[in-house]
């Protein structure tokens, strides 16, 4: 993590599928700032009713994949970016995460 990298820049207004790997030998939890997105797939698959509904922070198995929907419609300037993160402290620690900015 280099807190002078913008890792992603993204239109204001604009909506994305993100696709997210865990390759780790772990599950790790993934937060997204600004927004709330809903799961598209688990490993290609629909998500279990479970987790339908509006989203923050998902759980991101060992070998998943998981692709979800956001809608980014709150301004996130260069001086002031969003951030993606694991929310397990000591990863964050680690470097578990990076920015973006919305305009």
């Amino acid at each position: 993590m280099n807190m002078q990298v913008i890792n992603q820049r993204l239109r204001l207004g604009s909506t994305e599928i993100w696709e997210v790997y865990n390759d780790a030998e772990m599950a790790h939890t993934f937060h997204v700032h600004g927004t709330s997105f809903q799961i598209l797939s688990r490993n290609g698959k629909a998500p279990p009713a479970y987790e339908n509904g509006w989203k923050d922070t998902l759980l991101i198995r060992r070998a998943e994949t998981i692709r979800f929907i956001a809608h980014y419609g709150q301004p996130a300037p260069d001086d002031f970016p969003y951030m993606y993160h694991c929310h397990m402290l000591e990863h964050e620690d680690n470097g578990m995460m990076g920015q973006f900015t919305v305009s």
